[in-house]
């Protein structure tokens, strides 16, 4: 690769993927003050706070993964992102964003083709889709880990991976998920806030009785 690449995440892409990521920071802000697709204490670190913290979501893909799923996949976080940098370095990663909000779905579907990706966009809500066997399961802002538990233990795959980026108090909500569930559980530190972390978890079960 050029010397001359950039890089995002620790991930080295191309200038025509870093300059896709620059047009989906772009196309959001365009978008934000009309369906807010993130908020106004987040959009002047834009770039940081949500391209940065998504790449290095993808930065945790398993080598085998064929599917990814995304739910409430909002502004595109991490899933657009995801599908940009798939794009170029996971040709093979198929791309599922499941958003219920119709507005942030239309934005979610234009700025896809905008980018020219193949990314499929879902506008139901999670609950109400049959299993989609994923390989790779994110969600970024979504709920509590104890509720993405359930939407992971429907919809991955038995081998699969869900990789959910938490903010500061996430020990709390990994002590209340465990009440009901168990897991694998490796914890990898956030490089866009120090307090914060992305839990990849793998084997989830429902405690009986």
């Amino acid at each position: 690769m050029d010397a001359l690449d950039p890089s995002i995440a620790g991930l080295s892409v191309s200038r025509e993927t870093f300059a896709a990521l620059q047009q989906l920071e772009a196309l959001v802000r365009r978008w934000t003050p009309a369906i807010n697709l993130v908020s106004k204490a987040t959009l002047t670190h834009l770039w940081d706070r949500h391209i940065v913290d998504s790449a290095q979501v993808f930065s945790l893909c398993p080598p085998a993964a064929k599917t990814w799923v995304d739910v409430g996949s909002g502004g595109g976080f991490p899933g657009l992102v995801v599908a940009i940098l798939a794009r170029e370095l996971r040709p093979d990663l198929h791309v599922t964003l499941v958003e219920s909000d119709q507005r942030k779905a239309t934005f979610l579907r234009q700025a896809a083709q905008s980018l020219g990706l193949k990314a499929a966009v879902r506008s139901e809500r999670i609950e109400s889709l049959p299993s989609l066997q994923a390989d790779v399961l994110s969600a970024r802002a979504l709920a509590a880990l104890s509720e993405l538990l359930g939407i992971a233990d429907l919809h991955l795959a038995s081998d699969g991976v869900a990789i959910f980026p938490k903010g500061s108090r996430y020990m709390e909500e990994l002590a209340a998920a465990r009440s009901a569930w168990t897991f694998n559980l490796e914890t990898q530190r956030s490089l866009s806030d120090p307090e914060a972390a992305i839990l990849v978890i793998r084997n989830i079960h429902r405690h009986v009785g």
